[in-house]
């Protein structure tokens, strides 16, 4: 931990796309590459509809996924501290981005939708509010200017 309760990440970003050069916007290369000391290279373009390749992240699919991520630890550890088990947890995120009509845009929003499945079947309703607290204490959630909804399903085995 950081002093004062802070904490500091570090990336670095190379453009891997350099190489083809740079003529014009349609035709320059968006591959870039990711890099965090000690974790994997990530690589990653633009949206296809910016001209970047489909099949690689795209700054829109990380921001919704950190979201999403941040979402899950938080409502795991609300779990764990309310002695909820917890035996599976996935989700299907989505985010809606719009154009400014300027060259620029904003999201408009992003909603999650958690399929949770706990062992406790007199803890169903607990379980579900536990979302809104995970949603009030997620530090990427907290950190963005457009609404974050869960739309959770909880399910008991």
């Amino acid at each position: 931990m950081s002093q004062n309760n802070e904490h500091h990440y570090r990336t670095s970003l190379t453009w891997t796309g350099a190489a083809a050069g740079f003529r014009s916007y349609d035709d320059y290369d968006r591959t870039h590459q990711i890099v965090a000391p000690g974790k994997p290279v990530l690589t990653t373009s633009s949206d296809p509809a910016f001209l970047g390749v489909p099949e690689l992240w795209n700054p829109e699919d990380m921001l919704v996924a950190a979201l999403s991520s941040c979402h899950m630890l938080s409502y795991l550890a609300c779990c764990a501290r309310a002695r909820i088990e917890v035996l599976d947890y996935a989700d299907t995120a989505t985010g809606t981005m719009r154009e400014d009509g300027k060259g620029g845009g904003y999201f408009a929003e992003v909603i999650l939708n958690p399929r949770v499945v706990i062992a406790q079947a007199d803890k169903v309703e607990h379980a579900t509010r536990l979302h809104g607290t995970a949603h009030k204490v997620c530090f990427i959630a907290n950190s963005v200017n457009f609404p974050v909804a869960h739309r959770p399903t909880i399910s008991v085995r």
